[in-house]
């Protein structure tokens, strides 16, 4: 996972899944495996990271890469097929794009702030703004071509 020249300088806020406290990780120094600041386990980014209503706009604003967000829920069945390809999306993408997962259940603001109608709900954010939604499933190269968009 070295990362390129490109990511060197970018950086993310994630919410440590142990005790939810939010962490500032340089996206650039994956492979030193980060630590959470409070109880020191790690903070996996290989993988799509959980978010909850409290912390996600301090998580899509405090991104310097595009964070894509996954509004699913455990009872879904398209959202569980979603699953395996937001999985890859986000190893072969780590450092370069942030796949968050937001439990619509447990977490009903963020849907209801951000329009969500009907899940599973994707939505791309570059630089704080939307700039690319899916709902329903969607292929890996579908996803790919709403992050890459026209405004990358």
């Amino acid at each position: 996972m070295n990362a390129s020249p490109a990511t060197q300088n970018h950086s993310a806020v994630v919410a440590c899944p142990f005790c939810d406290t939010l962490n500032r990780v340089a996206l650039g120094r994956l492979d030193d495996r980060p630590r959470c600041a409070e109880c020191h386990k790690p903070l996996l980014l290989d993988r799509p990271v959980h978010a909850k209503d409290v912390h996600l706009s301090k998580v899509i604003d405090g991104a310097t890469v595009p964070v894509l967000v996954d509004f699913y829920a455990d009872w879904c069945g398209p959202c569980k097929m979603m699953a395996p390809v937001l999985d890859d999306l986000a190893r072969e993408r780590a450092g370069e794009l942030l796949v968050v997962k937001v439990n619509s259940d447990q977490n009903p603001v963020s849907p209801q702030h951000f329009g969500v109608r009907g899940i599973p709900t994707l939505i791309v954010f570059r630089d704080g703004q939307e700039v690319g939604r899916q709902i329903g499933f969607a292929p890996k190269a579908q996803l790919l071509a709403l992050i890459s968009g026209p405004a990358a």
